[in-house]
């Protein structure tokens, strides 16, 4: 019964009285243990999340609510715990943490028991989960393959059953590539929407952070959960009308949606002739709906040059943070990217802005929503880039994953949904991209077709088995 049970059913008969946080949280631990050697998560809090559970039972019998109360959850290596470290998968003098990140802040006020801290790489590179210090996340769907990065080990946690949902966070399509490749629903919220304090302006506006689930519905409840600003944060944002939960349960209405292979320039890749295939079903899929789509492409620009700074500037403050920082010689070379030129760069960077905003969002005069692949290929085999130098992984990362980061530049909301599977069984993904802080549209959408592929019913194979 457990197994089936997503975030809003879990808080559900949780609030009714039909189930308890101990008997939930024990469940996602066994969980957890038994996938082991799928490499979901850096720590697991055991001990701390059956005391909170205990808390969250005495609270539900003497009649509170909130929406996660009791909840288990779990938060990728990137964000402070109190009373844990966040190496963000590299090696160095690390010190427990003694304040939450603002978005745990938000888990806890809304009565989400958070298990652990999931893997990831090295400062949030690359687009799969593995570093030399920390081990290596493995995709339920087949553990010689990456879930993805760099919130792989969130996603792995979420197919694997262990949670109901997770948080990630995206600075290239960290939430929206693991997403497709293990076969989830992942959100990449506008700027601002979700705070990253301490970090006040993360990555210089790239990254924001955001969930992952099974569900539409699943993962409008924790955004909900976790949207709202931190009075330091660079971006503010107004809450937003409606809750996003309403949202997934709105229609859309009749949309138009643009259908889009094309990358930003500077960036070559082929698209996998089967994630193509998935897509363009997609699309016949939302035709069938009562949507107009149609091929059009968006107007990119230079959008790389409000990439390149942000990112390895972004790498250059992190690393430089850590005292004894020890990181593999690739993230060494962005940072120092970063240190050298990325830095310099930053000023132009914002500056270009406002133009590329422009430039790229022209296509909205004629579209609602824009349709693409996640990803350009599919997942690689775990330690496929083992040892390999800057240079080759990040021209591999480039030409795998090309259509999420110029939204992360933009600075604009993105849904990422299941599109199918390749012939060899690993999931493919397409994403619904906005205009500025049209989270809701995207998501009433998302749920829509949700209900037609019912991909929330699918599971992965491994998510079954015991995983040594």
């Amino acid at each position: 019964m457990l197994d089936g049970l997503g975030l809003a059913a879990q808080a559900e008969l949780l609030a009714l009285g039909e189930l308890s946080a101990k008997e939930l949280v024990e469940h996602s631990l066994e969980r957890i243990a038994a996938q082991e050697g799928l490499g979901a998560f850096r720590v697991v809090r055991a001990e701390a999340a059956r005391a909170e559970a205990a808390e969250a039972d005495r609270r539900l019998a003497e009649g509170e609510r909130l929406p996660l109360l009791g909840v288990p959850v779990a938060i990728k290596d990137d964000t402070d715990l109190a009373g844990e470290t966040t190496p963000f998968a590299v090696p160095g003098d690390h010190l427990p943490k003694e304040r939450d990140a603002e978005q745990v802040r938000r888990l806890r006020a809304a009565g989400a028991v958070i298990v652990g801290k999931t893997s990831t790489c090295e400062i949030g590179l690359w687009p799969f989960s593995e570093s030399p210090g920390f081990g290596c996340a493995r995709n339920p769907w087949n553990p010689e393959y990456t879930p993805g990065g760099s919130s792989g080990g969130s996603a792995a946690a979420v197919a694997a059953g262990m949670v109901a949902a997770a948080v990630g966070s995206d600075g290239a399509g960290s939430i929206r590539i693991p997403a497709a490749w293990t076969g989830l629903v992942g959100i990449k919220p506008q700027r601002g929407r979700v705070s990253g304090y301490p970090h006040r302006d993360a990555f210089h506006g790239l990254t924001v952070w955001g969930p992952l689930a099974r569900s539409v519905a699943d993962a409008a409840l924790l955004l909900d959960v976790l949207s709202g600003s931190h009075p330091e944060d660079v971006y503010q944002l107004d809450a937003p009308i409606g809750s996003f939960a309403e949202a997934a349960r709105r229609e859309p209405g009749r949309l138009r949606i643009a259908v889009s292979f094309r990358t930003a320039f500077g960036v070559t890749g082929r698209v996998d002739p089967e994630i193509r295939q998935a897509v363009e079903r997609i699309a016949r899929r939302l035709t069938e709906l009562g949507h107009k789509v149609f091929p059009a492409d968006p107007d990119y620009g230079l959008v790389g040059l409000g990439l390149v700074p942000r990112g390895t500037a972004g790498v250059a403050d992190w690393l430089d943070s850590i005292p004894g920082a020890a990181p593999e010689a690739r993230t060494e070379v962005e940072a120092r990217i970063g240190r050298v030129v990325g830095r310099r760069l930053l000023p132009l960077a914002r500056r270009m802005d406002p133009a590329l905003q422009r430039r790229a969002g022209r296509i909205f005069q004629v579209a609602d929503v824009v349709l693409t692949p996640t990803t350009a290929q599919p997942p690689p085999r775990v330690n496929a880039y083992e040892g390999a130098n800057w240079n080759r992984t990040q021209s591999a990362a480039a030409a795998a994953c090309p259509y999420a980061w110029p939204w992360n530049v933009l600075g604009w909301p993105a849904v990422g949904v299941p599109a199918g599977t390749t012939s060899a069984g690993l999931p493919i993904g397409a994403q619904l991209l906005g205009h500025d802080s049209d989270e809701a549209l995207l998501i009433s959408l998302a749920a829509q077709l949700e209900a037609v592929e019912r991909w929330h019913e699918r599971r992965a194979p491994v998510s079954m088995d015991r995983v040594a």
